[in-house]
């Protein structure tokens, strides 16, 4: 691999969502200040949404390393759970015993008994779902009423949606509409920008253990900021194809043409492209169509005009 070949100690644009490469750009910074703000009211439901790639994972596990001691987090990165399912997994992420053998009653029973347990001791407790728009219609009006359970003063439980925007699509159903009124703060990821881009790229690198000049030029950033549409997870793609290309050509600076040959071999990106020429062929064609229209109706207009005046 290219490591040795640019002094690196570990890959820098891997896809795993690594806080160690936690770059606080401004969408980040502003979801994670939503986010804490939120939390201290200690009300209803709190939701990020993202587009694919953006970055979700990666902001949700650093909420869950840096939140504050006294929260009790129940973390569920798979939520496409029924509605017992979900019971069970939050009770067991709550450390109630034998929750797998409960009735779905007694398992509701015990999960309100261990958050007033938590209360008298001083905690919050925050359920936090990763890709929550793949929750079933069911499961969600499950996550409804598990906040429900209150004291007189405040919510026993807190949660945290992280979902791509078809859960939005999903929220504006009638049938959520008392969810969505649970819903007090929310917040959408953007892609990054190119000035972004650059600072992304140079970041992982400089974490990874490169030292030497830049590798990636203002102007290359500026095409895959492009190309990749500020979406994180193809930036890392990309760079990481194109250090492999770097690496094979004995490179020690990334060029357009690297990033040309990324870009074919990227599918998601070579499918976009491939649609936008397949769609200005389309537009070319009705352009042209409607011009022999015009003709053929400017001819036949003319032609009556020959006939009349003959």
């Amino acid at each position: 691999m290219y490591l040795y070949h640019f002094g690196l100690t570990e890959l820098p644009f891997t896809l795993t969502p690594n806080t160690n490469f936690f770059l606080a750009l401004e969408s980040h910074n502003e979801a994670l200040a939503v986010l804490t703000t939120a939390l201290k009211t200690g009300e209803g439901f709190i939701k990020v949404i993202g587009e694919v790639g953006t970055g979700k994972t990666l902001l949700c596990r650093k909420l869950l390393n840096e939140i504050p001691e006294h929260f009790v987090t129940a973390y569920i990165p798979n939520p496409y759970l029924n509605p017992n399912e979900l019971r069970r997994a939050v009770a067991l992420e709550l450390g109630v015993k034998q929750a797998q053998r409960m009735s779905a009653q007694l398992l509701t029973q015990r999960i309100q008994n261990r958050l007033l347990e938590l209360h008298s001791k001083g905690h919050s407790v925050v359920l936090i779902l990763d890709e929550a728009q793949a929750l079933p219609a069911e499961s969600l009006e499950a996550l409804r009423l598990f906040t429900n359970l209150e004291t007189e003063t405040r919510k026993l439980l807190q949660v945290v949606l992280f979902a791509q925007p078809e859960l939005d699509q999903r929220l504006a159903q009638t049938e959520f509409r008392q969810l969505c009124q649970r819903i007090t703060f929310s917040y959408q990821l953007r892609p990054m920008n190119s000035n972004e881009v650059q600072q992304y790229i140079q970041h992982r690198l400089h974490i990874a253990g490169y030292k030497g000049a830049a590798l990636f030029s203002e102007k290359l950033c500026k095409k895959i900021t492009r190309v990749s549409k500020g979406i994180p997870r193809v930036v890392n793609i990309l760079c990481h194809k194109m250090l492999m290309l770097s690496y094979g050509q004995g490179d020690y600076q990334i060029t357009n043409k690297q990033l040309t040959a990324a870009i074919k071999d990227t599918e998601s990106i070579t499918n976009h492209l491939n649609k936008a020429n397949y769609a200005g062929l389309g537009n070319i064609f009705n352009v042209s169509a409607a011009s022999l229209l015009l003709f053929v109706f400017m001819y036949f207009v003319y032609s009556i005009y020959l006939s009349g005046g003959a």
